[in-house]
């Protein structure tokens, strides 16, 4: 996979997570594709722990688990970030 196709692919996928759960996120664009990339990631590894390392046709176990791997990574970044940035806010 090369580095541009994994920047979309992180950014439909955080996108994606940022549209599934609740609220507003407070992240910016680019950390929503860094938090996509990095679920993504998360979710090849489950899919290769749970075996689905190749199959005919699209993926869909795979595809499934690096979703499940972005909301789980943006909804942790994006309390991440808020609780940095509240800080911040309190201290000016």
């Amino acid at each position: 996979m090369s580095w541009l196709w994994a920047i979309v692919v992180g950014l439909v996928l955080g996108l994606i997570a940022k549209a599934i759960l609740p609220g507003k996120q407070e992240i910016p664009l680019w950390l929503t594709a860094v938090f996509g990339i990095l679920g993504s990631i998360l979710g090849n590894a489950v899919a290769t722990w749970m075996g689905i390392n190749e199959t005919k046709g699209i993926d869909w176990g795979r595809h499934i688990l690096q979703l499940i791997g972005a909301v789980a990574v943006v909804g942790v970044g994006d309390m991440l970030w808020s609780a940095i940035r509240g800080k911040g806010r309190q201290r000016t």
